[in-house]
């Protein structure tokens, strides 16, 4: 009798150890699976030799949309300034507009300054180009307005002799903090080496929304700012609409100048800061520093 007790306890035993096994085998293919990401960077090509109709031209004087006398050049796979020898400078500056708007990202693009200036080009716009960050929407710029409210990553080349440092501010319609103070000087000069000649050059930015603005030389900051703000001036023939005195400028266009000098755009890409930062989503990225929860995917 014991035996059989014994043996029947034993089997229970067995039978309860089974099933507690079987349960958590079970409970463990149904816990939800952590979401695998792939936190590899997703650079964007804002012109890669191809994506011509992603860009639109504004200069002084002309509509929204005119490429005025084809100055604006999509060839060999590059972007570039050009102008004939028949061409002259009348203050009719120019811009190429990129069609969406940014806040926080990095960009990287990379030119060369070619050949001469145009006839009567001002002679501070031999080898200067820009590239326009944080830009006013272009539908609000001024039919007669020569630069976009924005902060411009001065590009410069050297002449062959003389230090000329590139990846400089200036700002068009904008205040900035340099440092601990409030910069209203439309330009400042970077830490950048010179780079003369027609080689091929590649400047980078870090933008965090008003936070941060970084200019970049091969892997070294160059000049770094904070708290852009529209105001100071040095922009003419804006609507008044579009110039509000004290306002943050968190996010805009981006765009490249026509100033007078032909120049070469080889690529100009564009890592977005701003996305999907629930790691439950399948789009989240480590990188992130922005939330759009809209953007999320599950």
């Amino acid at each position: 009798m014991k035996t059989a007790i014994k043996s029947f306890f034993t089997n229970l035993f067995n039978y309860i150890a089974c099933f507690l096994v079987l349960m958590l085998l079970f409970l463990g293919a149904c816990k939800e699976k952590p979401v695998q990401h792939n936190n590899e960077e997703t650079w964007v090509s804002l012109f890669d030799g191809s994506n011509y109709d992603d860009w639109t031209p504004k200069f002084a004087g002309s509509e929204l949309g005119v490429n005025y006398k084809n100055r604006f050049v999509y060839k060999d796979r590059l972007l570039s300034v050009r102008y004939t020898p028949q061409d002259t400078f009348k203050g009719n500056f120019g811009h190429l507009y990129y069609k969406e708007k940014f806040s926080h990202y990095r960009l990287k693009a990379t030119y060369r300054f070619v050949g001469n200036q145009m006839v009567n080009g001002p002679g501070w716009a031999v080898r200067n180009n820009g590239l326009m960050l944080h830009c006013q929407e272009p539908a609000t710029i001024g039919l007669d307005q020569d630069f976009p409210i924005s902060l411009e990553l001065q590009l410069l080349g050297g002449d062959g002799t003389h230090e000329r440092t590139t990846a400089n501010l200036c700002t068009p319609g904008t205040n900035v903090i340099l440092g601990d103070s409030l910069f209203t000087t439309h330009c400042v000069n970077s830490t950048s080496k010179t780079y003369h000649g027609d080689q091929w050059v590649t400047v980078e930015a870090l933008v965090l929304g008003d936070s941060l603005v970084q200019h970049i030389m091969e892997g070294e900051v160059v000049l770094a700012f904070k708290k852009p703000t529209i105001g100071g001036g040095n922009v003419s023939g804006y609507i008044e609409s579009a110039y509000e005195e004290g306002k943050p400028l968190k996010e805009g266009y981006i765009s490249i100048q026509a100033e007078s000098h032909p120049i070469d755009f080889k690529s100009i890409e564009l890592l977005n800061l701003c996305g999907c930062m629930d790691k439950k989503a399948k789009n989240y990225k480590d990188y992130y520093v922005k939330n759009d929860q809209a953007a999320c995917v599950y």
